[in-house]
């Protein structure tokens, strides 16, 4: 089906315009053109509205809690899946890569999990409203899942591989009491046994980086772009660079950050930070990173709304213009993994866009969104005409 988007002021090479955006969901859902009219298809109306490039989301694992809303409380991974995509469609994102971690530890992040969550996502791919991808938080003290990890990414079911360390801060977390009951609540274990399973792993440590290697050296193979997470300082920074992990993810301190913006690394940091006005964990400040240009790409993190606010905040504060704040979820982590057929709105782009009410500047609404020419979520009915 052809639609006709008019009335709107779109996000067009850089600039806020009003103009009128033709798409199809033929040829896999395309812009087929901008500022241009002719013929009559069905119109959604975007008076008072923007209309932006969709939301590519890198980072999440809030879909967790729609598994596990509760410390052992288990909901089916598909309905929790399911309801996941309702949430991302009508938050903007149109492209998420759902982060699941893959750890030493069993329950929610063991193995069992992250097998059913692959599986459930090949499965349900043609139901989802949103562009649905795996991205494997490989926990690199998991020694065991290797050879299986390797498979997957030489079938190309892995559409992000990022290499995590919990375990070191599973040991600094020994003192803190609360930290490690909850870890070991979300495992099933008792706190005692999983002490066990800490000592245990850990004795494996000098095995770990030559994995890491080897792992690396797969997912280039394969063309599966690399991550590295949690960087805890310049030297371990350039060590997962020159494994082409080009993505950095929270970084942890402002030397480790610098380091990977001089080797023009993508740079990633929490939306929830910043709409938050800082870290959680009392870390670095992702607004300070934006308007310091170390800070490439936003994402979700552990909110699926924070994106869409954190863009606008950053333009409310003047810290970045809208314009460029966008850039940050949307067109930047699009082209950090390689799908330069989104994040922008032009002439043979895949036609992922979202209407959005921004009266409220902090508060933001999503009318519309569209993914691959087709409307997937709609909140005012009467925008829509048929003829």
């Amino acid at each position: 089906m052809d639609l006709r988007i008019e009335g709107g002021r779109a996000l067009v090479d850089g600039g806020l315009m009003e103009t009128t955006i033709d798409v199809t969901s033929a040829d896999g859902g395309v812009v087929t053109n901008v500022g241009q009219s002719g013929g009559s298809p069905p119109r959604l109306d975007a008076h008072d509205l923007l209309v932006l490039p969709g939301i590519v989301d890198i980072h999440g694992d809030a879909f967790e809690r729609q598994m596990m809303p509760r410390p052992g409380v288990d909901f089916p991974i598909d309905v929790a899946l399911i309801d996941t995509d309702r949430q991302v469609v009508a938050n903007g994102i149109t492209t998420v890569f759902h982060g699941v971690t893959w750890s030493w530890e069993p329950g929610l992040r063991g193995p069992e999990n992250a097998r059913a969550i692959l599986e459930s996502i090949e499965r349900l791919r043609p139901q989802f409203a949103a562009d649905t991808r795996f991205h494997l938080r490989h926990e690199t003290y998991n020694l065991d899942a290797e050879a299986e990890i390797s498979e997957w990414l030489a079938g190309r079911r892995i559409g992000l591989l990022a290499f995590n360390d919990h375990m070191t801060l599973t040991v600094e977390a020994s003192n803190r009491i609360g930290k490690k009951a909850e870890m070991a609540k979300r495992s099933g274990l008792s706190e005692e046994d999983f002490d066990d399973l800490v000592e245990r792993v850990k004795r494996r440590s000098n095995e770990v980086p030559g994995s890491i290697v080897r792992l690396a050296e797969a997912a280039v193979a394969s063309g599966v772009p690399l991550l590295s997470h949690d960087d805890t300082s310049p030297v371990q920074r350039r060590w997962f660079g020159s494994l082409g992990c080009r993505i950095a993810e929270f970084p942890t301190t402002i030397e480790t950050t610098r380091e990977a913006a001089s080797q023009g690394d993508h740079i990633v940091f929490g939306a929830p930070n910043v709409v938050r006005g800082g870290s959680h964990t009392g870390w670095t400040s992702a607004a300070e990173m934006v308007e310091s240009g170390l800070c490439s790409i936003l994402a979700s993190d552990y909110y699926y709304p924070a994106p869409l606010l954190a863009a606008f905040r950053l333009a409310s504060d003047n810290i970045v213009p809208l314009e460029k704040a966008w850039t940050l979820v949307s067109e930047a982590p699009a082209a950090a993994v390689g799908l330069t057929d989104r994040g922008r709105v032009a002439g043979g782009q895949r036609a992922d866009l979202i209407l959005v009410d921004a009266r409220e500047s902090r508060r933001p609404r999503v009318i519309a969104t569209i993914v691959a020419g087709r409307i997937v979520h709609l909140a005012n009915a009467d925008r829509l005409y048929l003829s």
